[in-house]
């Protein structure tokens, strides 16, 4: 590695009003999973589904910043991270807005799993289009990496320095290495924007299924599990389990197993 990456947080200002390129990713994301929600209920002639799917955006992200800091909170033991203005776990915030979707659905006396069937299209577009904003804060980066698109986070959330791999992600170094010295990384948020958009153009592929309601969303867990899982091995993390997976990667083969449940049960017989 000659020149790694230097990264630097996206920030944009408007008078006194601040915009993290955080907080624009994640409102592109939901705004680009409504318009592929509604569009595609509307082209299979939902119209019920395709008109009730804005408050089932707001309860998706509201159910998203709930589980996402729940999840974080149970990882770390710490009550106060709920107050933080990181700690937002992937795994956590798609729990809880499925759970959230779910109510409201029901509430709305509406099928589930039809309007599921499209929002595995549209979670693996708001997913690709979302991880953009941990790049730009400079979050959820990865391990140590000497190799192609290495990458140096010197303002990223926390620095990717000597001393925080080593406190937090439990990386070791040479005795006598300067703590302040910043590290190349892995920049994972690119390879989960990369695969996120694979995810969409599968699932889009296979948008005109003749299965079951379900059937699609089951190919978005398969594929989601996979993803995460894959990713994993990249990312800086200390989590690590007896059985040599993370927690992450636990819950992504426990989803993984759901999608192949939904694929199989959801699968039309001939």
């Amino acid at each position: 590695m000659l020149f790694p990456i230097q990264h630097h947080p996206t920030v944009f200002h408007l008078g006194p009003l601040e915009l993290t390129g955080f907080g624009l990713a994640v409102l592109a994301a939901f705004a680009i999973a409504q318009i592929v929600c509604q569009r595609e209920l509307w082209r299979r002639g939902h119209d019920r589904e395709a008109d009730a799917i804005p408050d089932v955006v707001m309860a998706a992200l509201i159910g998203t910043l709930i589980g996402a800091k729940t999840y974080y909170v149970v990882l770390t033991g710490d009550p106060g991270a709920f107050f933080s203005r990181g700690g937002f776990v992937f795994w956590g915030g798609f729990i809880g807005s499925v759970a959230l979707c779910w109510a409201t659905i029901k509430y709305k006396k509406l099928n589930f799993l039809r309007i599921a069937d499209v929002a595995g299209i549209a979670i693996a577009a708001g997913y690709a289009v979302g991880r953009t904003g941990c790049w730009a804060v400079g979050d959820d980066y990865g391990r140590p990496f000497n190799g192609f698109f290495a990458t140096q986070f010197p303002e990223g959330a926390p620095p990717s320095t000597v001393a925080v791999m080593s406190s937090q992600f439990g990386v070791d170094f040479p005795a006598g290495t300067n703590p302040t010295d910043v590290v190349a990384v892995h920049p994972t948020q690119l390879y989960e924007t990369i695969m996120g958009f694979i995810m969409f153009a599968i699932l889009w592929r296979f948008r005109k299924h003749t299965h079951k309601d379900g059937w699609l969303f089951g190919a978005y867990c398969i594929a989601a599990g996979i993803e995460r899982f894959i990713v994993e091995f990249f990312r800086a993390k200390d989590d690590a389990l007896t059985i040599g997976l993370t927690t992450a990667q636990i819950i992504a083969l426990t989803i993984g197993s759901i999608g192949v449940a939904l694929m199989v049960g959801r699968r039309r017989s001939v």
